[in-house]
C-alpha cells in the first residue's frame, strides 16, 4: 500500500471523494428542478442525498482498480469473530446515547441552527417512497462510503504513514467532522470519529464502523419520526434520562472491555 499511495495522493482522493458526493447531489437537484419543477421538492433532496452518497465513494475504489490492490486488504473490508459483534453492538449503543446528551448540551449553548431545522424536517417519514429512500441513504449507503473513504482508506493509509495510531485517527475525525457542514455538530460527530476510528484500528476492519454508524443513523431517524411516543420514556427535562444515560455508560465499559479481550490477528500494532 505505501508503495503505491502518497500522502499527497490519499488526501487528492479523499478530496475527490467528498466532491464527487456532493457534485452529484447538486447535479440530481439541478437537473430535476429544471425537468420537472413541478415535482415534489422533497423527493429530490432525499433522492439528491440517496445518489451523493453513492458515488461518493467511487475515486477510491476507481484508485483501488487501476492499482490492481485488493480491496480487502486496502479499506479494511475484511469479516470480524462472531464473538465481537455483541460488545461492537452494545458499546454502539452506549455511544449512541452517550452522544445524544452531549448533543443536547451543546444546543443549550449553541442555539439550534435553521439547518438542523430544515434536516429535521426533511427526515420526516411522509411517503413510504420518502421513507425506503432515507432508511437506504442513510443507514445503509451513507454509512459504507463514510467509512469506506475516512477509516477504511484516509485513516488505514496515516496509521502506516506517520506509525501513530492516535495521530491518525484525530486527524480524520476531524476530516470526518468538518464533512458535515454545520458547527453545532463538530463536537459529537468528532468524537464518534475517534470511536469509529478506535474500533477500524483495534478490529482490523471498517465491519465495527458499519454497525455503529448504521445504527447512529437509524436510531436518528427513529428518534425523529417518533419522538411524540418516545419523549415520555426517553426524555427527561430536555435530557436524555438518567436511567438512560446509566445504562448507556455501563453498556459502554462493557463492550469496551470484551473487545479489549479478544486478540484481533487483523489489528495495526
Amino acid at each position: 500500500m505505501n508503495k503505491t499511495l502518497t500522502i499527497q495522493s490519499v488526501i487528492m482522493i479523499t478530496i475527490a471523494c467528498l466532491f464527487t458526493g456532493f457534485g452529484g447531489v447538486t447535479f440530481v437537484l439541478s437537473i430535476g428542478t429544471a425537468l420537472f419543477p413541478e415535482s415534489d421538492s422533497r423527493f429530490l433532496n432525499i433522492l439528491s442525498i440517496f445518489i451523493g452518497q453513492g458515488i461518493m465513494v467511487l475515486p477510491v475504489f476507481a484508485f483501488i482498480h487501476l492499482n490492481k490492490l485488493s480491496i480487502y486488504e486496502t479499506i479494511r473490508l475484511k469479516p470480524i469473530p462472531m464473538n465481537s459483534v455483541f460488545p461492537v453492538i452494545i458499546l454502539s449503543l452506549g455511544t449512541i446515547i452517550l452522544s445524544d446528551e452531549i448533543d443536547r448540551m451543546i444546543s443549550l449553548v449553541f442555539p439550534v441552527s435553521d439547518f438542523i431545522e430544515k434536516l429535521s424536517e426533511l427526515v420526516r417519514f411522509d411517503t413510504k417512497v420518502n421513507a425506503f429512500f432515507l432508511i437506504l441513504a442513510t443507514v445503509i449507503i451513507a454509512p459504507f462510503s463514510e467509512e469506506v473513504i475516512f477509516r477504511g482508506f484516509l485513516q488505514h493509509f496515516l496509521e502506516r504513514y506517520w506509525q501513530d495510531i492516535t495521530k491518525a485517527v484525530l486527524v480524520t475525525s476531524l476530516g470526518f467532522a468538518m464533512i458535515h457542514l454545520n458547527p453545532g455538530w463538530i463536537i459529537q460527530i468528532y468524537l464518534l470519529g475517534v470511536i469509529l476510528g478506535y474500533l477500524a484500528w483495534k478490529t482490523g476492519s471498517i465491519v465495527p464502523g458499519l454497525i455503529l454508524h448504521a445504527l447512529n443513523n437509524g436510531l436518528a431517524l427513529i428518534l425523529q419520526n417518533l419522538q411524540s411516543s418516545l419523549e415520555s420514556i426517553y426524555i427527561w427535562k430536555s435530557h436524555v434520562s438518567p436511567l438512560f444515560l446509566a445504562a448507556a455508560i455501563f453498556i459502554f465499559i462493557k463492550g469496551y472491555k470484551s473487545l479489549n479481550r479478544i486478540p484481533f490477528k487483523t489489528a495495526i500494532k
